[in-house]
């Protein structure tokens, strides 16, 4: 069992992104929100973005400062449970 498991999900902000990028409009893709990204200098692909929403991905503080960059919210509101 790992000690920074939360649950059944390797991260807190995986639904919160799923459920941001959701309601945008107009709505952003997993692959939309992936090339934004690295247009911040971040290598990640529609993959990785699947993965973290669905909590099977752990996800680094600099990936999560730019994902609230691209989706215009707060790291707070990525975290909030």
């Amino acid at each position: 069992m790992f000690k920074n498991k939360n649950g059944n999900s390797n991260n807190l902000s995986g639904r919160n992104i799923a459920r941001i990028r959701k309601s945008l409009v107009p709505h952003i893709s997993q692959r939309a929100l992936a090339d934004k990204m690295q247009l911040f200098g971040i290598d990640i692909d529609k993959n990785a973005i699947q993965r973290i929403e669905c909590g099977k991905r752990f996800v680094t503080d600099i990936e999560l400062v730019a994902i609230a960059k691209v989706l215009n919210v707060s790291v707070i509101k990525l975290l909030e449970s």
